[in-house]
C-alpha cells in the first residue's frame, strides 16, 4: 500500500450502518486497514478460528466487537474468544451502545481490553474511530499474529 502500516481487523457488528462509518473513519487513518465484517458471534467465532467459509481468514490484530448481536450476543461472543488458548491473546475493543454499568462491569470480567460506548452523532462517531486507531495502532504494542 503507500508505506502504512498494514492491520487487520475483525467488526462485528449487524447494523451496517455503523459497519460503513467504521469503514469510513480508518479508510482516513494513519495506517492501512483490511476491515473483515461479520454481522453475528457464531460467524466471528467460524471467522476467528477459520471454520467453514472462513478456512483462509487471517488472524486479525483486533476485533472490536458490539454487543448486541443476533444468534450469539457479544458477551457470549467475548467469553468463548477469551476462553480459547489460540484466541485470547488477540485486543477485543467492546464498541456498542450500552452505557449500562453492569455492561461495562461484565464485558471486562471476561477479559475485554476496553470498552467504548459509541456516539450517536456522525462526527463523533468518526473521532472515536480515529482515537481507536491511534491508540491501538500507534501507541500500543500488539502481540505477534502467531501467537
Amino acid at each position: 500500500m503507500d508505506g502504512k502500516k498494514v492491520v487487520d481487523i475483525l467488526l462485528v457488528e449487524d447494523d451496517q450502518g455503523d459497519v460503513e462509518l467504521t469503514r469510513e473513519g480508518l479508510a482516513a487513518g494513519k495506517v492501512s486497514v483490511n476491515l473483515h465484517t461479520v454481522d453475528d458471534g457464531i460467524k466471528a467465532l467460524r471467522f476467528l478460528r477459520r471454520e467453514e467459509s472462513y478456512a483462509d481468514a487471517v488472524r486479525p490484530d483486533i476485533i472490536l466487537l458490539d454487543l448486541n448481536l443476533p444468534r450469539m450476543d457479544g458477551r457470549d461472543t467475548l467469553k468463548q474468544i477469551k476462553a480459547d488458548e489460540r484466541l485470547r491473546s488477540i485486543p477485543v475493543v467492546v464498541l456498542t451502545t450500552s452505557e449500562a454499568d453492569i455492561d461495562i462491569i461484565k464485558c471486562y470480567d471476561l477479559g475485554a481490553s476496553c470498552y467504548i460506548s459509541k456516539p450517536v452523532g456522525f462526527v463523533d462517531f468518526l473521532k472515536v474511530v480515529h482515537s481507536l486507531e491511534d491508540f491501538w495502532f500507534t501507541v500500543v504494542k500488539m502481540p505477534p499474529k502467531d501467537q
